[in-house]
């Protein structure tokens, strides 16, 4: 199956090499990668280009300009945020001591110019039988999941739905490393290279005075529904409405790119730092 252009390798090799020529100021030869990464000292320039090349062939960040590679500025991150392109999603899954964790459940929407434009969703047959707990909490059956399309089976239309978006997510840690692990079991070594925010994240750096920051705690803060908890199109729409939330209040705050956003703090925040 042909690698889709918004997988990358989820080699560690290839992010050192990524991270040493960024932190070169985005180029570095080949000798010098093969010397610092692949600790070859002696490597020929010939040598060296052929191994790197090899290595991060068909990744879309790097470019090669002779004797050097370098990586493509990701201009995403100076874009006006209600100029970005976001995909906010939710997954919901099995998980268990005993059991791999498997998603069962993929919600998501899109977000742009302070509106949600479109959505995605499905069940996913995890081909393992449901905990109790998970039905319970969920409403998901077994039956439910036996007729529904297994990942490999939606994955194309997910990654197409995903495009070069940036993925929001509420714990978008748990959400994304789940997404890349079942997508690796489809495209063995691969994951996605779309650029992603945490909502939990930005909601603590926007709105810290707030006792918690999880999704019903966010949604009761600003007046949302949620429709369908624990079902991740209904837990996906109430996080895109509580991240069309966030946006705005970093738009009155002066906040206008996503890279300003990443580094947005709080007065108190600040106040707070240099109490410290």
């Amino acid at each position: 199956m042909q690698r889709p252009l918004n997988l990358i390798s989820d080699s560690s090799l290839v992010q050192e090499i990524f991270d040493l020529i960024r932190e070169r100021g985005g180029r570095a030869t080949f000798v010098q990668i093969a010397d610092l990464i692949l600790r070859l000292s002696n490597a020929t320039d010939e040598l060296a280009a052929a191994l790197v090349t090899d290595l991060i062939q068909n990744d879309p960040r790097f470019n090669v300009e002779e004797p050097y590679l370098t990586i493509k500025e990701n201009g995403i991150e100076t874009l006006p945020l209600n100029e970005i392109d976001f995909v906010v999603l939710d997954i919901e899954a099995i998980t268990g001591r005993s059991i791999p964790t498997r998603m069962i459940e993929l919600g998501a929407y899109r977000v742009c110019a302070g509106e949600i434009w479109d959505e995605f969703q499905t069940l996913v047959n995890p081909e393992l039988p449901l905990p109790r707990f998970i039905s319970a909490l969920t409403g998901i059956t077994d039956e439910m999941l036996r007729a529904a399309p297994r990942f490999e089976d939606v994955v194309k239309s997910w990654l197409n739905f995903a495009g070069d978006s940036v993925l929001v997510a509420h714990n978008s840690h748990f959400d994304l490393n789940l997404l890349n692990q079942e997508i690796a079991r489809i495209f063995p070594g691969c994951r996605m290279r779309n650029s992603d925010l945490c909502t939990v994240q930005l909601a603590r750096r926007v709105t810290p005075a707030l006792e918690g920051h999880n999704l019903d705690a966010l949604a009761d803060h600003f007046g949302i529904e949620i429709k369908g908890r624990h079902r991740a199109a209904g837990d996906a729409q109430a996080t895109a409405r509580v991240f069309l939330q966030l946006l705005d209040e970093l738009e009155i705050r002066g906040v206008q790119t996503l890279a300003d956003a990443r580094n947005f703090k709080s007065p108190a925040q600040i106040a707070g730092a240099f109490a410290h």
